[in-house]
């Protein structure tokens, strides 16, 4: 592999053709799940991978984050994108100040090299800048996923967006608090 490029993406350039060498593939053996108030780790086995309907999904959002002023921001290897990240444009939650951390998948090929957390402090510092407080981010529940977003700093959310629990029941509800948090 080269070296890794970041950069904003603009709107025109998110299509289909920008996913060519995009590998989202994962393989979960375990996930986090909430039983009586508690988190507990429980063997729920499945490959993770899109569609070409999720793909539809995820381009639609991609594009009207990055036409509404969010942010959409990517890896490369070359010309290939590795990985990205989005966060929303418009704050929510009150005195919390949350921006929504809609999106931060890094390729199977080029996971384990950094890639996400440069992503991932991408997106705060874009946020910090906006005057968020925190980021909200509906996470995927897999043990492996977690333990990404516990190593930056995150914890479970104070205030629980009810569209995203209803829209992903078995994500986990999380925070990242812009100012005051020294874990990245």
């Amino acid at each position: 592999m080269e070296q890794i490029n970041y950069r904003a993406l603009e709107k025109i350039e998110i299509n289909r053709a920008l996913f060519c060498g995009f590998i989202r593939r994962q393989e979960v053996t375990d996930c986090l799940r909430r039983e009586n108030g508690v988190w507990v780790i429980k063997s729920d086995p499945f490959l993770d991978d899109w569609t070409e309907a999720d793909y539809r999904e995820l381009l639609e959002g991609l594009t009207h984050t990055a036409a509404g002023g969010g942010f959409v921001y990517a890896a490369f290897d070359g010309k290939v994108l590795k990985g990205f990240v989005s966060v929303e444009p418009d704050l929510f939650g009150g005195n919390l100040r949350y921006l929504d951390l809609s999106n931060i998948y890094v390729s199977a090929d080029a996971r384990r090299r950094g890639i996400g957390r440069k992503l991932f402090l991408e997106a705060v510092a874009w946020a910090r800048e906006k005057g968020a407080k925190r980021l909200y981010i509906s996470a995927h529940s897999a043990v492996e996923s977690q333990a990404f977003y516990k190593a930056a700093g995150c914890a479970e959310a104070e205030q629980y967006s009810r569209r995203h629990v209803e829209k992903e029941p078995f994500d986990c509800q999380m925070e990242y608090l812009i100012d005051g948090n020294d874990a990245i």
